[in-house]
């Protein structure tokens, strides 16, 4: 027998939940719904007024690295928040150096030879202090000596500030 993919084993579990849940499994390639507001329509549902925010995402990298996150707040805890917590985790993304590095690394440069080559990255003084911002924010971890990734936790999160920025 072949060896089974971890999209055939995914595809399987799918299948088993939907039948445990009583659901048809959405068919591959296709939207879960014709109802472009699903995900609100169903936060609206599951959570009372003043509301909460929801950002999700299903994402595979150039690299064939698959991510898929969900994360949640109500609006009052938001609202309510100290807001300048955040300030230092937002400013280590509100540099271009640092765009690209990320953008680099989730395309696969993952050491800091792969990134030196790269012409926008500058001096190799440059980038070690970007990459230290950007560990020192938590949006890199070093795997090795000379070498990043982007945690698990961070990729959806990375695209959806970069998504909440387009107009």
């Amino acid at each position: 027998m072949a060896e089974e993919t971890l999209t055939d084993r995914v595809a399987r579990l799918e299948e088993r939940v939907a039948a445990l849940e009583g659901a048809a499994p959405p068919a591959a390639g296709k939207p879960v719904t014709d109802d472009a507001f699903w995900a609100l329509n169903s936060l609206k549902e599951r959570v009372a007024d003043p509301g909460a925010v929801l950002f999700t995402g299903s994402v595979t990298l150039p690299g064939g690295e698959h991510y898929e996150w969900q994360q949640g707040h109500l609006a009052d805890d938001l609202l309510q928040d100290d807001w300048s917590q955040g300030a230092d985790t937002l400013s280590a993304l509100a540099h271009p150096v640092r765009l690209l590095l990320l953008r680099e690394i989730m395309h696969g440069a993952r050491t800091t030879a792969e990134l030196a080559a790269h012409e926008g990255l500058g001096t190799t003084g440059q980038l070690y202090h970007h990459l230290r911002q950007l560990v020192a924010a938590g949006w890199l971890r070093t795997t090795g000596r000379g070498r990043y990734t982007v945690p698990a936790e961070r990729v959806v999160p990375i695209l959806t500030v970069l998504a909440a920025t387009r107009r």
